[in-house]
């Protein structure tokens, strides 16, 4: 497989999605070590590419490491089945691409959920015109079709009243909205930079307020 030039995005060819499959049953170093060049060529090299084709407007990204941290988790595979982009823009906040034997996903928004940033995520939430601006473009996303996901309470926080009208997004501890495309034919194509920039565009304002209130 010829390797494109850096900046230069083909897509995502077939044998991404395949490597991915045979990984998640033969997740081994040794497996690995037969298939390594296949993950350079197909998956981590074409990610790196979409990343450069988008950095002038959404800022410079960073592909994930494929090893996984098993020091403290029972499952002790050593590499993830899935390969992720991130645009950071502010601590744990951001854009996201991911890419694994099922196709392709996007989205953005807060992952991190440390005590002083839910705070301020209340804060801004309870506020009249901040809460409201971040109601907007919940809906927004909803009606346009992403998932609006994140780490939930079961409740409203104490402190805040159980009819507060932004009782479902004062649950929130973390928040980000995304949508999974899937494998559609232009994946293989470099279409599928714009389908990422689309999906991107969209989620720009919850990134800008999610910086603009917890950066």
């Amino acid at each position: 497989m010829k390797m494109p030039a850096m900046g230069t995005f083909t897509g995502f060819p077939p044998a991404s999605q395949a490597f991915y499959a045979e990984l998640e049953e033969n997740n081994t170093k040794e497996w690995w070590s037969e298939h390594q060049d296949v993950y350079e060529h197909a998956v981590r090299e074409p990610m790196a590419a979409l990343l450069d084709g988008l950095s002038a407007e959404f800022g410079p990204g960073k592909v994930f490491r494929p090893h996984r941290d098993v020091r403290f988790s029972r499952d002790k595979s050593p590499y993830k089945t899935a390969q992720g982009g991130f645009v950071q823009t502010a601590e744990g906040t951001g854009y996201y691409v991911h890419l694994d034997a099922d196709g392709l996903a996007t989205g953005a928004g807060c992952h991190t959920s440390s005590p002083a940033r839910v705070a301020r995520l209340r804060a801004a939430v309870d506020a009249p015109d901040e809460g409201a601006s971040l109601q907007s473009i919940v809906e927004s996303l909803r009606a346009g079709g992403y998932a609006i996901e994140g780490e939930r309470l079961k409740t409203v926080p104490r402190g805040y009243e159980k009819d507060h009208p932004r009782a479902e997004l004062l649950r929130h501890k973390s928040l980000t909205a995304g949508k999974t495309f899937g494998a559609p034919p232009w994946l293989a194509s470099a279409d599928a930079l714009e389908h990422v920039r689309a999906a991107w565009t969209d989620l720009r304002p919850l990134v800008e307020w999610l910086t603009d209130h917890l950066g």
